[in-house]
């Protein structure tokens, strides 16, 4: 069993996973990540700041919402983050498009570095037509 302290509140809990906060302060996290989705849902083209003091909710709690990718900035808002890797521009999450096919990419060739390439066969001419093929 795996006891800890919620970082919120203090209260001991048996962790499982993810964040260190009870079950009870993460359904009071929740009910405001619906609240302040409501919100924007009503208010469309409210800024972080109006958001966080219309809600009761940090600001940096919105960011990381936007980070998780759990909310987005709208298409026309003049804010937006920054990609962790590049700089670029992005609406939310982490990542902008680019660096993520990136690092989809290099991840692929990490995996694909242990296994052995297929061997090419060559084929012969006369052999190009023929209904069955031996390996030599």
């Amino acid at each position: 069993m795996n006891i800890r302290n919620c970082r919120v509140c203090g209260r001991i809990f048996n962790y499982v996973s993810g964040p260190s906060t009870c079950p009870v302060c993460r359904d009071s996290l929740e009910a405001k990540f619906q609240e302040v989705k409501e919100y924007i849902r009503e208010h469309k083209g409210a800024g972080i700041a109006e958001v966080a003091e219309e809600c009761e909710v940090d600001a940096g709690q919105i960011r990381q919402w936007l980070r998780e990718e759990r909310l987005e900035i709208a298409e026309d808002s003049p804010m937006y983050l920054n990609c962790e890797s590049c700089g670029a521009p992005i609406r939310s999450g982490k990542f902008c498009e680019k660096c993520k096919g990136n690092m989809t990419r290099d991840l692929k060739d990490v995996l694909n570095a242990g296994r052995p390439k297929p061997a090419v066969q060559k084929q012969n001419k006369e052999d190009a037509g023929a209904k069955m093929r031996f390996l030599k």
